[in-house]
């Protein structure tokens, strides 16, 4: 089936890449302009764009496919950690969904988008996989521990705020520490002098 996929884009197995691509966007642009053709010729031209289209899928993912067993995703997996230099974080979680075999690597890039996204949980079980795969890997593990201290001191930060601050990091004064602070007082004062209020207005009558 893959030989038949590259003759539907008139190409040989052993084409680079580049070739590839660049046949495939040429004759897209062929077939996209001709499916609009009145008759036969239109519906070839959208028949032609439906086969081309499968064939092209199915190259990539036998190539990736094919990188991933013997080793050499690691071009792949350059394109992935370029988007995430440049924040394209779409692009490369898009790479990283191509994927249908993840080793340790993959999970790695995955926790990475994850803390790009400011995911620390979600970044952090992605390490975990990665080192459960790789134990002896040290950027994995490096990396996981710079993540949990992190995770730790943000934990520590948000329970000294709730502890001694209103939430916006201001501090609460010591009066208003105590249950109820003194807004509670001063609604209790309130209260008992309309009580006291409405008592002499039913005495009166």
């Amino acid at each position: 089936m893959t030989n038949e996929n590259y003759k539907v884009l008139g190409l040989e197995e052993t084409c680079s890449d580049e070739e590839l691509e660049a046949k495939y966007r040429e004759l897209k642009a062929v077939y996209s302009e001709g499916r609009f053709q009145e008759g036969e010729a239109g519906n070839e031209a959208a028949k032609k764009l439906t086969e081309l289209e499968t064939a092209y899928a199915e190259i990539l993912s036998e190539r990736r496919e094919r990188s991933f067993s013997t080793g050499a995703s690691d071009g792949y997996y350059g394109a992935i950690e370029e988007c995430i230099k440049k924040g394209d974080l779409a692009g490369a979680q898009q790479k990283l969904d191509e994927f249908n075999e993840r080793n340790a690597e993959w999970h790695y890039l995955q926790s990475v988008v994850f803390y790009k996204k400011k995911w620390s949980n979600e970044s952090k079980k992605q390490l975990e996989i990665a080192m459960q795969m790789d134990p002896g890997n040290e950027k994995y593990k490096n990396s996981y521990d710079k993540l949990v201290a992190q995770i730790n001191s943000n934990q520590e930060k948000n329970f000294s705020t709730y502890s001694s601050g209103d939430g916006n990091g201001a501090p609460i004064p010591p009066e208003d520490r105590q249950m109820g602070g003194s807004g509670c007082l001063d609604f209790c004062c309130q209260m008992a002098l309309c009580n006291m209020l409405l008592n002499c207005c039913c005495n009166c009558r």
